[in-house]
């Protein structure tokens, strides 16, 4: 099937261009604009989505969030948060706070705010009438025997010995299962469907378990728990969803989410028109990055063995890590825009992100000067104890971010791998009797006779140069021409040591989930225990000795920088102005391809 984009962003601005007229529809907007047209369900558009709160939202996620809020702004309908919490043992409301800060930070508004254990008591009532129409019945089977007699792909189940329990039985030991007197895995509650059916999940699919364990809502009040499958289509149709959009592995599920909703149907009453004005499932492709691991469990394994720095590490795929590395939400959703919507699942190169990062913070960054690997270069011929103001310029993309001073002094910091005491002919940046041009300052030029001080051990500790007093930025001398690079500097009397944090790609290899299961079977060893060897252990590198413009250093924490020259930068969360501390973004140019080859 052919890629088609969306336009996801001018979706969540509720905008529509020429660009996006011109651009083809996802099959999933072809399919909303049909269904419009079509007057189904009433000419309504209703969404939802529906997290589970076990863990913290992954980028994967951001991609439903600007479908499901996204088309339903766009065409005028709603879209509801719906937590799915049907599993009590892993939710916690950190998660629930988590996620809607998560949504928001994205751009995007919920209508309403839904949980499945508000409808715990409908559907208890709705399993009750499945008993009473003799749909479904009490197994007292193990879980590994109820497996066992489902059968293969190529031959038909077994009935439970229990199937044609009789119904009064069948209502005693569904309430049993509710009592909290019952041992969780002793009962369980199947649908009666089809043991021989060609679809495995119809073959008298769970829909109720015992779990005995209180829930972050409804406290002890449910000790049966409905299962998934049992749970969303029904939540969708009482919710009043028309459109309800998932992943690919729900395709095989798509059947038995009709079929609960067509009972479901049929116990309110809704005998005619059967088809009409209930929720459609419709599947489209995750979103799958080179060198990411998204499966919540195994980011959990992550925090909870202290490999990172908990869920909003900026290693993390984490909607709320890249938020800490400084990713901004519209580069996310350019992203998402660039990648599309299909039936076809692909693996998304992660130089395409980093490029949809570049594009969206140049144009936002504010530019400012910071020294990594710091050397001392002293002005000769600059008068001493005098200092300047002169003036930066915050962004050049956008002038309305307007300017600020940077103060210049005798002694300044600049990139140890900006000097070379013996360079080549090539080599731009200064050298002894080559001059260079600071930014917003002076054309320098490196002392031949003495062009710098080195330890006992060969290193460079100070270099010598004088400046041109007339070729200051601004003035007309600034005109003149030299073969030498523009540096970055920063001012040594007035610059603050700041820590910087420089990250990689926390895996080595491009597809760790595949790497993660090969190294499991071969070395029949648990989750962690393979993911320590895939680890990137390059992926953190921290620098302590860093210098920074004071302008930055009072920066608030998350604001988007450009360390001239060096890449994309945003202060931590635990920066302070004291002790600033900086995280490294992305790159201005994709660094690790090259690297990689």
């Amino acid at each position: 099937m052919e890629e088609n984009n969306m336009n996801i962003r001018s979706v969540a601005e509720g905008k529509n261009g020429d660009t996006e007229e011109k651009k083809s529809l996802s099959f999933v907007e072809q399919m909303v604009k049909d269904d419009l047209a079509e007057g189904k369900n009433g000419g309504r558009l209703q969404t939802r989505f529906p997290p589970e709160p076990n863990g913290y939202l992954h980028i994967g996620h951001a991609k439903a969030i600007a479908i499901d809020f996204g088309l339903a702004k766009k065409y005028g309908g709603i879209c509801n948060l719906r937590f799915d919490d049907t599993n009590p043992i892993k939710e916690d409301t950190e998660y629930i706070e988590s996620i809607k800060h998560d949504i928001e930070w994205l751009g995007f508004k919920w209508a309403n705010i839904y949980y499945a254990s508000d409808y715990f008591q409908e559907l208890w009532d709705f399993a009750v009438w499945l008993i009473k129409q003799g749909r479904a019945y009490v197994d007292e089977q193990s879980s590994e025997v109820i497996a066992q007699q489902k059968g293969t792909t190529t031959s038909p189940g077994t009935n439970s010995p229990y199937r044609d329990r009789p119904v009064e039985e069948n209502l005693r030991l569904f309430e049993y299962m509710n009592s909290g007197k019952c041992e969780p895995g002793t009962l369980v509650l199947r649908a009666k469907i089809d043991m021989a059916h060609p679809n495995m999940l119809f073959r008298d699919p769970l829909i109720y378990r015992v779990l005995n364990i209180p829930h972050i809502k409804t406290g002890n009040k449910w000790n049966a728990y409905p299962m998934y499958d049992f749970t969303h289509g029904q939540s969708d149709y009482l919710e009043g969803v028309t459109h309800s959009w998932c992943t690919l592995e729900f395709v095989e599920h798509r059947p038995l989410y009709d079929l609960f909703v067509t009972w479901m149907k049929e116990y309110k009453g809704e005998t005619e028109n059967i088809e009409d004005n209930r929720p459609r499932q419709t599947e489209f492709n995750k979103l799958n990055l080179s060198y990411t691991l998204m499966s919540k469990r195994n980011l959990l394994a992550l925090v909870n063995e202290g490999l990172v720095d908990g869920w909003d590490d900026p290693r993390m795929p984490t909607i709320c890590g890249f938020r800490r590395r400084g990713y901004s939400p519209e580069s996310i959703i350019k992203f998402i825009d660039k990648i599309g919507y299909t039936t076809y699942d692909a693996l998304n190169e992660m130089a395409l992100l980093e490029s949809a990062v570049r594009d969206d913070l140049n144009s936002r960054a504010i530019r400012v000067s910071a020294v990594l690997d710091p050397v001392k270069v002293v002005i000769t011929n600059y008068p001493e104890g005098q200092v300047e103001q002169l003036t930066a310029v915050n962004n050049p993309e956008n002038e309305a971010d307007g300017t600020h001073t940077v103060e210049f002094s005798r002694e300044i910091w600049i990139e140890r791998d900006d000097f070379m005491k013996e360079a080549e002919k090539k080599f731009m940046r200064l050298a002894p009797g080559k001059e260079v041009r600071l930014k917003n300052a002076y054309i320098i030029k490196c002392d031949e006779e003495h062009p710098c001080d080195e330890d006992e051990n060969g290193r460079i500790t100070t270099i010598y140069c004088t400046f041109d007093p007339e070729s200051r930025s601004g003035l007309p001398g600034s005109n003149r021409k030299i073969k030498g690079k523009t540096l970055h500097w920063v001012s040594c009397q007035h610059a603050v040591k700041a820590e910087v944090r420089l990250y990689e790609r926390l895996w080595k290899v491009e597809n760790p989930r595949d790497e993660l299961a090969r190294i499991r079977e071969e070395q029949n060893c648990d989750a962690v225990t393979a993911m320590k060897q895939m680890i990137n252990p390059d992926s953190l590198s921290v620098i302590k000795n860093c210098y920074i413009e004071p302008y930055a250093a009072a920066m608030k924490p998350l604001t988007y920088l450009q360390f001239q020259r060096i890449g994309y930068f945003t202060p931590d969360t635990d920066s302070t102005p004291d002790k600033p501390v900086f995280n490294k973004t992305v790159g201005l140019k994709d660094t690790w391809a090259k690297i990689n080859k």
